[in-house]
């Protein structure tokens, strides 16, 4: 070779290594990486095209999570931007540092304007903003699967979006873009993208897709899975075809055969081969998996994530609903109720009580009739058809937890000084048609908001038919006796003929005692005679109530004068019992505590002029019907009639004389000695040994012992695995092979250390590289042992092996105590690619054909010149 000709250069006759990369530690080769510009290769424009197809898929998969043009416009920036910042990597070589650190900044930049819309503004927007960055990066993962979809722009949930568009499409380009095995994690990360759609999702698989007589179950979710799996197969198979074509190349410029570009039988037998098991992969995943899946819930994350309060340990309303006529808060004014725009509705709603244990009608829990749960609302809501409403309301005294609302909710605006806790803390169950305001305990005095939402069509309870009531608590005998007695029709008609006659034959009643004077709640009664009821709902209560109609409607004078009036009570009683013949009749039930803002009945109380007073708040059963409607019932009973103070006439009883035997029984008193035993028994147990205070000692060092594990469990599993392999190097073949593992063991403490290893580097140049005392000892001893025909001993085993142990104390002493330990647990010795066993002298036949395969396609021609 003549100077100032490199091999491969015109004139030497050396042919050039076609796509082999330049070391930066050879020599000759630049100091500085970045002057060699990037080339463009079509493993660029592949990982580009998987990257958008990736992008595309995720955006549908998520698009029901947020369903606003805010998303969109984040999708269309994060990518591009994410795109932009891989781009600019890739072709100024940048390091997994510089990488993150522009992606911070990024995130910071832009997180604002795409992730929280809302705060744009001023300069102290700007820092709210912020914050509400930060803090969605931590904790909108968590708040996304408690606020009920769409969520829109609404607060920071955009956050995670950012993250998996702007973050996830910059690493699926580097990690694509690469030309080793690592670009194969770009898979995991695009389907972890496709995934964030699906896992944060809703509950509800879209409606099933019928073309004829065909019929795929959950076609959008089937779609979205298809897709990601396909882009990522057809990628995958593009880079192993690529893989192989530019391997061809390297070993036909190097030996100097050239490539035949007609395909093989083998090439085709494996295409068809791939193809059929792609094609019967997708068979399965479009038919069977839904088909089989088409009854099952879909279990999402949302789905495992209950609400951040449990309603069902709060106390019932209903079970204060008879302090509200207290003579000292009958008056007070709850909350008033104007129209924002349009008309008022004729109800406002404050809670929906839809379990009940036989004791208290409460809000969830066992037994609910809802599954429903209480969410935080984002921007809005799908109300369904009806009528629209918008009212404004403002509180009063009222500073309970249950918020007064109208209808199925669509949206709320919040107004005051508390807007921005009120609107955080407000949770509604749209199912229930409820909502709740923990923010601070609950309303307070000047709290105000507005209302938008929709009320539907109402339904005659007439013509309702009963859909099979489920199973829950049984009602009292005696109620079911008065409805055999008094059942006529069938479903909606029976149950309104039913409610008629128990309103007609109670009477209202809120207090159990009458006092000094009449109460306050009397005296928009008119001519009102007092009667007093005991409170409370439970199913004595309800018994008793029954019992005493039955007892009056058998009453001779009763059918004499005409009146059957005998159940005294309000709407806490009426409401339940109603709900209790609801059932018993096959419609599923709730209670409603709410008021009444118009009525046409002029017996029933309504708030003035959209005031609603303590005394105004009542209660009323609603009943679903077979196609899911609920429809209202009130259960007020009438106060013109007063119950008949007339005794009932009744036989006296008769008392019957009981004759006893003349024989009695001997009572056998016990015996002395079973009391002595079962005192020693009891004198045995007290001086046992009592180890209960060891129960705690060891769970708490049962958790510790937990902790750690989790902890530095993987460490120890690492270092185990090296002891284990050092182990077996040194113990197992004969004396030359232990020499070999021997080397092994020391280039592998070399690595584990961070010094380059070239795979090429004999072992002589490798122990340069290292630069270890005695090194190039080791490399010629374990020269001679794999290449030598003469014998070693056990002996010279051993003492190879103590050479290596001091060489890795002296690469451990190099390098510090921290660096130190981060060798024993690194796992770069233990990911290292495989090599041929140290050792072997000569490969085997079958070696010499698995090294053969890949030059199957290479046809010799004639010689290059």
């Amino acid at each position: 070779m003549s100077a100032g000709k490199a091999p491969g250069a015109p004139g030497t006759g050396k042919v050039p290594v076609v796509g082999a990369r330049v070391d930066a530690a050879a020599p000759g080769a630049p100091s500085d990486r970045r002057a060699a510009p990037r080339r463009f290769v079509p493993r660029i424009a592949a990982g580009a095209v998987f990257a958008l197809l990736i992008v595309v898929v995720a955006a549908v998969a998520a698009w029901p999570i947020y369903r606003s043009g805010s998303f969109l416009l984040l999708v269309g920036v994060g990518s591009v931007v994410g795109g932009a910042i891989a781009a600019v990597a890739w072709w100024r070589r940048w390091n997994a540092a510089i990488v993150a650190g522009v992606l911070a900044v990024t995130l910071v930049l832009v997180g604002v304007p795409l992730a929280v819309p809302a705060r744009l503004g001023g300069v102290p927007e700007l820092v709210r903003g912020l914050a509400e960055l930060a803090n969605g990066l931590v904790f909108a993962w968590k708040d996304l699967v408690t606020v009920e979809l769409p969520v829109g722009s609404y607060r920071n949930l955009l956050v995670p979006a950012l993250v998996v568009f702007l973050i996830g499409t910059c690493l699926v380009l580097l990690l694509a873009w690469r030309d080793d095995r690592a670009a194969y994690l770009a898979v995991p990360v695009a389907l972890a993208m496709v995934s964030f759609g699906l896992f944060f999702g809703r509950t509800s698989v879209s409606a099933p897709f019928v073309l004829g007589p065909v019929t795929l179950y959950a076609p959008v979710e089937t779609a979205i899975g298809v897709a990601g799996l396909l882009t990522c197969l057809l990628w995958l198979a593009w880079r192993t075809h690529d893989q192989r074509v530019r391997a061809l190349q390297r070993a036909a410029a190097s030996s100097g055969v050239r490539i035949s570009r007609r395909p093989t039988g083998a090439d085709r037998r494996r295409t068809v081969l791939g193809t059929g098991m792609v094609a019967g992969a997708l068979i399965i995943a479009i038919a069977v998996v839904p088909y089989a899946a088409r009854g099952a819930d879909r279990d999402v994350l949302r789905s495992a994530v209950g609400p951040d309060i449990d309603l069902s340990a709060e106390v019932s309303p209903l079970a204060q609903y008879r302090s509200l006529f207290a003579d000292d808060r009958a008056g007070d004014v709850l909350f008033r109720v104007e129209a924002a725009s349009g008309a008022l509705p004729e109800r406002v709603r404050i809670a929906t009580l839809d379990a009940y244990d036989g004791e208290v009608f409460r809000s969830g829990g066992e037994g609910a009739v809802d599954a429903g749960r209480f969410v935080r609302v984002p921007s809005a809501l799908d109300a369904g058809e009806g009528d629209e409403v918008a009212l404004t309301v403002e509180i009063g005294t009222w500073d309970e937890i249950w918020m007064p609302t109208a209808g199925r909710l669509r949206s709320v605006d919040f107004a005051g000084d508390r807007a921005a806790s009120l609107s955080d803390r407000f949770y509604y169950n749209a199912s229930a048609a409820a909502g709740v305001q923990t923010a601070g305990g609950g309303l307070a005095a000047g709290d105000s908001y507005v209302v938008h939402a929709v009320t539907p069509a109402a339904s005659e309870l007439e013509s309702l038919k009963a859909p099979g009531s489920q199973e829950g608590v049984a009602a009292p005998d005696s109620l079911r006796a008065w409805m055999d007695q008094h059942a006529t029709g069938s479903d909606g008609a029976e149950l309104a003929g039913l409610v008629k006659l128990l309103r007609e034959r109670g009477y209202l009643s809120h207090g159990l005692s009458e006092g000094e004077s009449a109460p306050v709640w009397t005296q928009a009664l008119g001519d009102y005679s007092f009667q007093p009821s005991a409170s409370g709902h439970s199913l004595a209560r309800i018994d008793t109530m029954f019992s005493r109609l039955l007892e009056r409607e058998s009453d001779p004078r009763a059918e004499a004068s005409g009146n059957y009036v005998a159940a005294i009570g309000d709407d806490e009683q009426f409401a339940v019992a109603v709900a209790l013949m609801a059932r018993e009749l096959g419609f599923p039930s709730r209670v409603v505590l709410g008021a009444r803002l118009t009525t046409a009945e002029p017996e029933l109380s309504v708030c003035d002029d959209g005031a609603c007073r303590a005394e105004d708040l009542t209660a009323w059963t609603e009943v679903q019907a077979a196609d899911g409607s609920w429809t209202a019932i009130d259960v007020t009973p009438q106060y013109r009639q007063s119950p008949s103070l007339d005794v009932t006439e009744q036989r006296d009883p008769e008392n019957v004389t009981e004759v006893r035997p003349d024989t009695v029984e001997e009572v056998v008193p016990p015996d002395p000695t079973q009391e002595d035993s079962a005192s020693d028994d009891q004198d045995e147990q007290q001086t046992a040994l009592d180890l209960a205070w060891l129960w705690p000692f060891l769970r708490l060092g049962g958790i510790a012992l937990l902790v750690l594990l989790i902890a530095f469990g993987p460490f120890l599993a690492i270092v185990w695995a090296k002891a284990a392999r050092r182990r077996r190097r040194r113990r197992t073949g004969t004396p030359a092979t232990q020499v070999a593992g021997g080397w092994d063991e020391y280039v592998d403490a070399a690595i584990d250390s961070r010094r380059p290893a070239g795979r090429t580097l004999t072992r002589s140049e490798l122990a340069a590289s290292f630069h270890t005392p005695a090194g190039a000892d080791l490399a010629r001893e374990a020269d001679r042992a794999v290449f030598s025909p003469a014998a070693m001993s056990a002996d010279d085993a051993e003492r190879y092996w103590r050479a290596v142990d001091a060489e890795r104390r002296e690469l451990r002493r190099e390098a510090g105590f921290w660096r130190a330990a981060g060798a024993a647990i690194s796992l770069r010795s233990l990911l290292r690619p495989l090599k041929p066993e140290a050792g072997v002298r000569a490969r085997s036949a079958d070696q010499v054909r698995l090294a053969e395969r890949g030059r199957r396609r290479a046809e010799p021609v004639r010689p290059t010149p």
